[in-house]
């Protein structure tokens, strides 16, 4: 048994249960997200009638007094209350992460019993088992090293296996049980580098993409993290979904790197937090509903706290950029003090307006081009007709993504030139933005290919291809079976505003997660109905790239197909190779 699964499994801290009460699993928090900026431990907390305010009440009495008992006194705790629940925190010394899981779930377990009516277990008996644990956790040449870095302004990145300090041509990395003292490392040859973090429920991929591309441009070796790869330059790293800390981690110790992209899922976020306080810069491109009930992030306000977390990222002089077009993220800015740059597809839009009037940085659409304000003149970086992306202006969603690398570009000190050659070099294309509305010819027609799933970036693209002109039109939908029925109702009627004339259904069948073959075609059938299209509009297929074909087989020169590809996208592909 190796020392983390040894730590991992080093307690088992019974609680009282009842059926109206229900814990998840207590996890590390490694840095900054939804709670707070602190490392510690973290445990969601759903119940039904109780008051949440009695629970906060307890976990803030018995937490201190575990946190005391374990000497402790400067860490501290918190809590965020949810529909039907709560997220109980405490914050940890970063060599003591396995431990503080055991000290919440301490805490826990004598809440529950006050809660419950249960006989408690013995305090002081608990609180010596909890450090033990410590003891063999401890690693104080790890808490050296911080706290030289960070008087020193470097950042240090730690996981189970390696510490590094510092980040890409400035980092240096160690094997955790292999650490030097703080007098052993050249500290002189160790930096951090200009870092962005890219999060929203749309537009993230790209916006990273586009904001390496504009990196690579100004001759800086830039690198990426994604849901598909670890890049830096033309290497890749490793495959995967790597937006999360792991795969920031993994990029921030890669020695070549000189500036980092590094895309932020909300799933990374919650479950273990953001990996460094020392970005440059961090965007929240926009928030709309998605991937809700998990973590007690419940509601698209609630989401918005949690891609928000990308605000305490950033180091004392970093930017936030930020959608003034949406509401959603209007309304979270005014809890961040942080540095904000907004960016709108209005120049008239009161945010840009102000930001103008107060002379603060912003970027916006103004005519036909792109324009920078740098808090005393603007200037115009790029008319939207030369920037692939948008796709001639229709691409609406592209320009506002444009905008938001706009800001993080000019953040972290990149030319206007060589963002303008970056927007203009950068096409939506398989090779330079893999899935992201990519245009094939085939047999005289314009064949859409995007990987859009949830209803904002379904409309988004839906939206921007209905204003070309095409002779027919077709679509491809599909849909995961884990999507209620009036989801899929939702989202093949936003589909609809393609304005297609044939409609193909193809099944998902390794996504139907509890429902019958021909169940979901049968809902995008009605949906359609019910939206005016009649039933020889409508076909059927056994799986996408059988869709994807019947489409092909279909359509002459001046037609427009999209497929919405959610699965066998290889294949899908390959159909469309010349």
């Amino acid at each position: 048994m190796d020392r983390i699964e040894e730590l991992e499994t080093a307690l088992t801290i019974h609680c009282a249960q009842a059926d109206h009460i229900r814990v998840d699993d207590a996890r590390r928090l490694t840095g900054p997200g939804l709670l707070w900026d602190r490392p510690g431990a973290v445990m969601d907390v759903f119940f039904d009638d109780i008051p949440a305010s009695r629970v906060t009440r307890l976990w803030e009495h018995h937490a201190r007094r575990v946190l005391d008992a374990l000497g402790w006194q400067d860490e501290d705790l918190t809590h965020r209350v949810f529909s039907g629940g709560v997220n109980l925190a405490i914050s940890a010394p970063m060599d003591q992460l396995y431990s503080a899981i055991f000290a919440a779930q301490t805490a826990w377990h004598f809440c529950a019993a006050e809660l419950l009516g249960a006989e408690p277990g013995d305090f002081e008996r608990m609180i010596a088992d909890v450090k033990g644990v410590m003891a063999e956790e401890a690693n104080p040449p790890l808490m050296a090293l911080i706290k030289v870095a960070a008087e020193r302004g470097v950042d240090i990145l730690c996981d189970d296996d390696e510490i590094s300090i510092g980040h890409g041509t400035g980092s240096r990395t160690w094997p955790f049980d292999a650490l030097p003292a703080p007098e052993e490392v050249d500290w002189d040859a160790l930096h951090n580098i200009p870092v962005a973090f890219i999060t929203g429920t749309n537009g993230k991929t790209t916006t990273t993409r586009l904001l390496e591309a504009i990196a690579r441009a100004s001759g800086k070796v830039a690198g990426l993290t994604s849901t598909e790869f670890v890049r830096v330059g033309d290497d890749i790293l490793d495959r995967g979904d790597y937006s999360g800390p792991g795969g920031a981690r993994m990029l921030l110790r890669d020695q070549r790197l000189e500036i980092a992209c590094l895309e932020v899922a909300r799933g990374g976020i919650l479950r273990r937090g953001l990996p460094t306080k020392a970005a440059t810069a961090a965007v929240v491109t926009n928030v709309a509903n998605d991937h809700l009930g998990q973590y007690g992030v419940n509601t698209v306000p609630e989401l918005a706290q949690a891609k928000f977390a990308v605000h305490r990222t950033l180091a004392k002089d970093g930017i936030l950029a930020l959608n003034a077009d949406d509401d959603f993220v209007r309304a979270e800015a005014e809890t961040t003090r942080a540095n904000i740059w907004w960016f709108s597809l209005d120049a008239q839009n009161e945010k840009i307006t102000g930001a103008r009037e107060r002379g603060d940085c912003c970027a916006y659409l103004h005519g036909d081009s792109i324009f920078f304000f740098d808090g005393t003149e603007e200037q115009e970086v790029l008319a939207v007709g030369k920037v692939p992306l948008t796709m001639g202006g229709v691409a609406r969603y592209n320009i506002l993504n444009a905008l938001a690398v706009l800001c993080l570009a000019r953040a972290i000190g990149i030319s206007f030139e060589a963002i303008r050659a970056g927007l203009a070099y950068f096409k939506p294309d398989a090779t330079d933005n893999p899935g992201r509305c990519n245009e094939f010819a085939y047999n005289g027609a314009r064949v859409f290919v995007d990987f859009a799933h949830n209803p904002h970036s379904i409309r988004a693209v839906c939206e921007a291809l209905s204003a070309l002109p095409a002779k027919r039109r077709f679509i491809m939908l599909s849909h995961a079976g884990d999507r209620s029925d009036q989801d899929i109702s939702d989202v093949t009627a936003t589909a609809l505003n393609f304005k297609p004339d044939v409609i193909v259904a193809a099944e998902l069948e390794g996504y139907l997660r509890g429902r019958e073959l021909g169940e979901i075609p049968a809902l995008i059938e009605q949906a359609a109905a019910a939206n005016g299209f009649s039933a020889d509009q409508i076909q059927r297929a056994a799986s996408p790239s059988r869709a994807a074909a019947q489409i092909l087989e279909q359509v002459a020169p001046g037609d427009i197909a999209l497929l919405l590809v959610l699965s066998e996208r290889g294949e899908v592909l390959r159909l469309l190779e010349p």
